[in-house]
């Protein structure tokens, strides 16, 4: 079943740099990313059913750092229907902080389950995007780092069981799941995995689109 969006809904986005995409630099405050797209999308589509749309993401956020702002970021909000994608930072090049904790799996559960806990208590409706990562070849630049396929190797070990987390807790909690990490591994085999996100993680503008599109699946 789809997700149904009455007139004067209130949807709202957060994240990680994948939905913040300079949103505070962005005139109504989206982004110029795929929460823009879909925004964009669903006014020209459905001019007789407008939608409040807000963006709370901020770049590098891991699951612990929503939690840290989830009160005055998104429950105070009261929105009707929230969209997360989270996780791409606690998997590889973000594993480790500055004294070498590793965030291991069990602390990712939980953390994103405390997240969804209160939406789910108050009827809000969910759509959890997996974390995902492109099979990109030879050598790529994150951040100040250049980054080679072993290590990327490293960072596909460690996000696999966390995008098994999101699906368990879509199942938990009754919330729609955008399987990204599937669908971009479908389009990266019939095209160069570059066209979808350069460096693996970050999308281009058709990667956006991607989302957006299959954004748009899931809502009526």
């Amino acid at each position: 079943m789809t997700i149904t969006l009455r007139p004067g809904s209130t949807v709202l986005f957060t994240g990680d740099s994948i939905t913040d995409c300079q949103r505070l630099a962005s005139e109504e405050g989206l982004g110029f990313g795929y929460p823009l797209r879909v925004a964009g999308e669903w006014g020209f589509r459905h001019p007789d059913r407008p939608v409040t749309w807000l963006n709370t993401a901020n770049g590098g956020d891991k699951v612990m750092d929503l939690e840290a702002r989830w009160q005055a970021d998104v429950l105070d909000a009261r929105p009707d229907l929230v969209s997360i994608l989270v996780g791409v930072n606690d998997m590889g090049w973000h594993t480790i902080d500055p004294k070498g904790y590793v965030i291991p799996v069990e602390e990712f559960e939980a953390g994103y389950d405390r997240l969804l806990a209160p939406l789910a208590e108050a009827g809000t409706k969910l759509i959890l995007i997996e974390p995902f990562l492109l099979p990109i070849h030879g050598v790529v630049e994150a951040g100040a780092a250049l980054i080679g396929e072993d290590e990327r190797k490293e960072w596909r070990a460690d996000l696999d069981p966390k995008i098994q987390v999101v699906r368990e807790l879509a199942r938990k909690y009754g919330a729609h799941l955008l399987a990204a990490d599937g669908m971009f591994a479908e389009l990266a085999a019939t095209t160069k995995p570059e066209h979808w996100a350069a460096d693996g993680v970050h999308p281009t503008p058709a990667g956006h689109a991607a989302l957006a599109a299959a954004w748009l699946r899931l809502v009526a």
